[in-house]
């Protein structure tokens, strides 16, 4: 679902405020779709795949294009960069961070997103959030999904999880400026700062009554 807004009248706070309900199955190891995965084989600015990246991904994979490859390819990358935060800015691309070793999630993904194509596999950048129990107020998270025998699997390269067990998914696009939660721009003066509060808690179960006779 995509919403827009604009406003044209001067302001000095935007609230954007959401709220659902996501079941999730802890058993579900893929996600079937109808439409064709092949756009996801392009590059991006962000997931270009540089002579690194793609030696990276042919060492990881060894000829294999299979979901342990990918796994494999997951482990890899989690070693090789660092989860470092700030060491990196939204407009940072998969092979600068692959080159300085480290990043947070977002480069992470694109760093996987980058290799993956460049194996002939298309990947898609998932943003959303990884529900902790004793976490009150989550952080926004972002992982991968390549598509592999007709279906969508799940690749957490920060976590190092191929099943989205507690992974919440908001949106899905080619890369981070494709799939971001909130995206906008501006005319005019002044400067601009973002916050995020976001909780996440279980549903309670349902309660089944019995009637004895």
């Amino acid at each position: 679902i995509l919403h827009v807004l604009t406003m044209d009248e001067p302001h000095e706070a935007i609230i954007i405020g959401a709220r659902g309900q996501v079941d999730i199955d802890e058993l579900r190891e893929a996600e079937h779709e109808s439409q064709s995965a092949l756009p996801f084989l392009r590059f991006t600015r962000l997931t270009e795949a540089d002579a690194g990246l793609r030696a990276f991904a042919e060492k990881a994979c060894k000829q294999r294009r299979d979901r342990t490859a990918l796994i494999d390819l997951m482990h890899g990358l989690n070693q090789h960069m660092t989860y470092t935060p700030g060491s990196t800015e939204v407009d940072t691309s998969a092979a600068q961070a692959f080159a300085g070793r480290s990043g947070v999630c977002q480069d992470h993904t694109h760093a996987f997103l980058a290799c993956t194509r460049s194996l002939g596999i298309p990947a898609r950048y998932v943003s959303g959030y990884l529900y902790s129990e004793n976490c009150e107020h989550l952080a926004s998270h972002a992982w991968a999904e390549a598509w592999l025998d007709d279906a969508w699997y799940s690749f957490d390269v920060t976590n190092e999880l191929a099943r989205p067990e507690r992974h919440l998914k908001l949106a899905v696009g080619l890369d981070y400026l494709d799939a971001c939660p909130v995206r906008g721009m501006r005319r005019g003066g002044g400067c601009e700062q973002m916050h995020a509060k976001v909780l996440v808690s279980p549903t309670p179960a349902p309660v089944i009554l019995v009637q004895q006779q």
